[in-house]
């Protein structure tokens, strides 16, 4: 399981995951899956794209997804 963050990459338009600040993944895809932590708990997601990127259930969008904790 690889833990890390999230990052936007402007090379790719796409949020990508980081680990120690190097890309682990470069550019997610719609409908990829990971879970995200919020409040001390790891919660499934899904990324997604209409206009702005955005986190499925968690509800996340745009900036808001900058540094968020992942792990898939």
């Amino acid at each position: 399981m690889v833990k890390g963050r999230l990052g936007y990459n402007s090379d790719n338009d796409r949020y990508g995951i980081l680990v120690n600040d190097l890309w682990e993944d470069d550019g997610l895809h719609c409908g990829e899956t990971f879970e995200v932590l919020i409040d001390a708990e790891w919660v499934a997601d899904r990324i997604e794209f209409d206009n702005e990127w955005y986190l499925v259930y968690s509800k996340f969008r745009g900036s808001e997804l900058e540094y968020l904790q992942v792990r898939r």
